[in-house]
C-alpha cells in the first residue's frame, strides 16, 4: 500500500479540496514543486497556475486553478492557502480571453504606475488560466 498525504486546498470562497493524495503539484514563485510523502517541512509563496493532486490507484489527477496563495509542507499534510481558487474544470475560456484582451491593452496603453502593476497581475493570471485550459483539452 502507498504512502499518502492528507492534502486540503483552501480559498477565500471555501474549500475546493480535501482528501488523500500520493502526490501533489503546485506553481512556487520559483518554480513547480511536487510534494510526495516525507516531504521536508516548507512554506512558500505561489503564483497563479495550475495545482495537480495526484489520488493514486490510477485515478486521473485533479486540477485546480489558484491565483497566488501559500503552500505549507508538513511530512504528512499539505495545506494550499489559495488568494483565490477554482476547479480547472470549471474555468472559462471566453472570460480567460477577454481579461487576457483587456490587460494587454492596458499594458499597450500604459497610464499610471498603478495601472501597469494591476495589468500585469491581470495578464499573468489570465494566462495561467489559458495553459490550464489548453493542457486539460490535452488530456482529454
Amino acid at each position: 500500500m502507498a504512502m499518502t498525504l492528507h492534502i486540503d486546498i483552501v480559498s477565500a470562497e471555501g474549500h475546493l479540496y480535501t482528501g488523500q493524495g500520493q502526490m501533489v503539484y503546485a506553481p512556487a514563485v520559483m518554480g513547480e514543486i511536487g510534494i510526495a510523502p516525507r516531504h521536508t517541512p516548507l512554506l512558500t509563496r505561489l503564483k497563479p497556475g495550475d495545482v495537480r493532486v495526484d489520488p493514486g490507484n490510477n485515478q486521473p489527477h485533479q486540477h485546480f486553478y489558484v491565483s497566488g496563495g501559500m503552500i505549507e509542507v508538513q511530512p504528512f499534510k499539505v495545506t494550499i492557502l489559495a488568494d483565490t481558487g477554482i476547479r480547472a474544470a470549471d474555468l472559462d475560456e471566453a472570460a480567460a480571453q477577454e481579461a487576457k484582451r483587456r490587460a494587454e491593452d492596458a499594458l499597450a496603453n500604459r497610464q499610471a504606475d498603478m495601472d501597469m502593476a494591476k495589468a500585469q497581475a491581470e495578464l499573468a493570471e489570465a494566462v495561467a488560466q489559458l495553459k490550464i485550459i489548453s493542457q486539460l483539452r490535452n488530456i482529454r
